[in-house]
């Protein structure tokens, strides 16, 4: 299996930054991409941002500039830096990841467990 573990989450005021990091272990052959997506109360989830392992990255038009992706490729390891938050990016992230298990097996997408976000005064 995938395992992917969260960290960085908290209570941030507005103007605020924070720092998500994911990290994937377990049966990993290959990775995609691995990139975030957040869900706020009574809303779908959304992507937020996401990188390739060819360096190649996808941001939500509307984050882009405030929130930046990064990757450890070696680590197995995304973060996401946030600047100057604002009440609507309180949200649970989760992170996720698209990997190959083995070179018999197609990519599948793995997903953590979710870490909160809450930027209020």
């Amino acid at each position: 299996q995938v395992q992917l573990v969260e960290s960085g989450g908290g209570l941030v005021q507005p103007g605020g930054s924070l720092r998500l990091s994911c990290a994937a272990s377990g049966s990993i052959f290959r990775v995609n991409s691995m990139g975030w997506y957040r869900q706020a109360p009574g809303k779908q989830r959304e992507l937020v941002a996401r990188r390739y392992s060819d360096g190649r990255t996808n941001y939500s038009d509307s984050l882009k500039g405030r929130f930046t992706i990064s990757r450890d490729n070696a680590k197995n390891t995304v973060y996401l830096q946030m600047n100057s938050l604002i009440p609507e990016d309180t949200a649970v992230y989760y992170c996720n990841a698209v990997v190959a298990r083995s070179s018999g097996l197609r990519f599948a997408d793995y997903w953590g467990q979710g870490t909160q976000v809450t930027v209020s005064s």
